[in-house]
C-alpha cells in the first residue's frame, strides 16, 4: 500500500460505513493494537464551537513547555494528515502508510471473527494512538469527532484533564434536539476523580455539567468572564488581562480571548496535576505563538480577505460579532458554501444582509456539499444581491474583482471549501 492507496481505503470505509456512534467497534479494534492508548495521557476536549483553537492554545503552551504532545484533530482544511500531529508537525506520508496497514489488518481480523467492520473515524482514531504510543508522547490533546459519550475517542480511560469549549446546537440527529440533552453528550468525557474546565456556557447547559461532574466526584472549573478585561481587538494581535495579568495572542476573532482563557486555566490545573514544566513564561510564548487556520484568518491585508468556519447558528453570531468590531467601516463582499445538513437558513441570515454581493460556491468532491445555486435561492431571501459561482476559484475571482481599498471580503461557512481558499492563496 503506498501513502495514494491508503487515502482511497479511508475514502472508502468512510463512504461504506459513514458514521457510526458507539464505543464496541473501537474497543475490539483498539485490543487487536494491544490498546496503545492505554500508555497515554490525555487533555480530551469536547464541546460545539471553540474546540480546535482550544486545542490548538493548549497543546502550544505544552509544546513551549518542553513536552511532546500529540494533538488529534478534525475535520482537517488544507492536508489530511493534519489530524496526526506531534509538536505542530504532520505524520508523514510513510509512517502514516505503515500504520495505515497495522490498522487495516487489525480491522480483517475482526471481520474474521465475525464483528463489524470499524468506521473511518475509528480507524483514524486508532492510528493515532499507534502514533503517539510509538512516538512516545508525553501528553495527547484529543479533540472529539461528534458528542462525547458514544465518540470514538472516549475510549480512552487515562485522561487528565477534561475541557468543555462553548456548547450549542448542533448535530442534533445524532446528539439530541435540546441544549440540555447535547451537553449530556458532551459531559461523557467527563472521568471520575479527573478536574473539569469549561468555558462559561448557557443556563441549561451549565446545570447538567455541574450534575455530571457532581455524579463523577470531579472538580470542576468554570471560566468567570468578569476575571477577562481591557480586550483589546486587532486582526493581527489581540491583548487582553485575565485575573490582572497580560496576555497577547495573534488568533483574531472576538472569540479568541474566550477560548485563550480557557487554555490558561487548562495549564494552571496540569501544573497541579504534575506537569511541573508548566510556568507563567510558557503560558506567555505558547498563547503568542498559537496559529489555528480558518477562524477569522486574515489571509491578505489590502483588500482584507478573511476566511472563517462558521457553520452553526452560535458560530455564525460570534462571526458576525467579529465582523461589527473589526470591519464596521468596510464595505462587505461574502463568499459562502455550505453543507446541506447544517443549519443554512440561520447562518445566512445571520451573516449576509449588509453584503454589497455574495457569492456562492459547493465544496469540491463532497456530497454533503448544498448546490450553489440552490445556497443563492435560500440567500435571496435576505439579500438580493447574491451570484452562484460554477467554482471555489470562480467564487474567489470574481470577489476579489470587485474589491477596492474600502472593502472586505469575508468566505465563511463549510470548512470543506475553504481548504482550496487557502491553496489560491499560497
Amino acid at each position: 500500500m503506498n501513502y495514494t492507496q491508503a487515502l482511497q481505503y479511508i475514502e472508502y470505509i468512510n463512504t461504506l460505513k459513514g458514521s457510526v456512534l458507539g464505543l464496541d467497534s473501537i474497543r475490539t479494534l483498539c485490543d487487536e493494537l494491544n490498546n496503545p492508548q492505554d500508555d497515554l495521557k490525555f487533555v480530551h476536549i469536547a464541546g460545539t464551537n471553540g474546540k480546535g483553537s482550544t486545542l490548538a492554545f493548549t497543546s502550544t503552551i505544552l509544546t513551549e513547555s518542553g513536552y511532546r504532545v500529540g494533538r488529534y484533530i478534525s475535520p482537517t482544511i488544507r492536508e489530511y494528515r493534519e489530524r496526526f500531529q506531534i509538536n505542530g508537525r504532520m505524520i508523514s506520508q510513510n509512517l502514516f502508510t505503515q500504520l495505515l496497514e497495522e490498522v487495516k489488518n487489525a480491522c480483517d481480523r475482526m471481520c474474521e471473527k465475525g464483528y463489524e467492520h470499524p468506521t473511518a473515524f475509528e480507524i483514524e482514531t486508532a492510528l493515532a494512538f499507534l502514533y503517539f504510543e510509538r512516538k512516545k508522547c508525553d501528553i495527547v490533546v484529543l479533540e472529539t469527532g461528534m458528542g462525547g459519550t458514544d465518540d470514538a475517542t472516549n475510549i480512552v480511560k487515562t485522561t487528565v484533564l477534561s475541557i468543555l469549549a462553548s456548547i450549542s446546537m448542533d448535530h442534533m440527529q445524532f446528539l439530541g434536539d435540546t441544549l440540555d440533552k447535547i451537553t449530556l453528550k458532551k459531559c461523557g468525557i467527563i472521568k471520575p476523580n479527573v478536574p473539569v474546565v469549561s468555558a462559561k456556557q448557557k443556563e441549561e447547559s451549565e446545570i447538567v455539567i455541574k450534575q455530571v461532574c457532581i455524579k463523577n466526584a470531579s472538580p470542576l472549573t468554570i471560566i468567570d468572564k468578569k476575571d477577562l478585561s481591557n480586550i483589546k481587538y486587532g486582526l493581527i494581535k489581540q491583548s487582553f488581562k485575565y485575573k490582572e495579568k497580560r496576555y497577547e495572542i495573534k488568533l483574531a476573532g472576538t472569540w479568541q480571548p474566550d477560548n485563550a482563557v480557557l487554555a490558561i486555566e487548562a495549564a494552571n490545573i496540569l501544573i497541579e496535576s504534575g506537569f511541573s514544566k508548566i510556568t507563567e513564561e510558557s503560558i506567555q510564548k505558547g498563547l503568542l505563538k498559537t496559529e489555528w487556520q480558518a477562524r477569522f484568518q486574515v489571509l491578505k491585508k489590502k483588500p482584507i480577505f478573511i476566511i472563517d468556519g462558521a457553520h452553526n447558528e452560535d458560530a455564525a453570531i460570534r462571526l458576525r460579532e467579529s465582523i461589527d468590531t473589526y470591519l464596521s467601516d468596510k464595505n462587505k463582499i461574502y463568499i459562502l458554501g455550505m453543507f446541506r445538513d447544517k443549519e443554512v437558513d440561520k447562518v445566512v441570515s445571520t451573516i449576509v444582509n449588509d453584503g454589497l454581493m455574495v457569492f456562492t460556491c459547493q465544496a469540491p468532491n463532497n456530497a454533503r456539499a448544498l448546490r450553489s445555486v440552490e445556497l443563492a435561492e435560500i440567500i435571496k431571501n435576505y439579500n438580493p444581491r447574491v451570484t452562484c459561482c460554477d467554482s471555489v476559484d470562480e467564487a474567489v475571482e470574481f470577489a476579489t474583482s470587485m474589491a477596492d481599498e474600502n472593502s472586505a471580503i469575508i468566505a465563511c461557512g463549510s470548512l470543506a471549501y475553504l481548504g482550496r481558499i487557502l491553496d489560491i492563496f499560497s
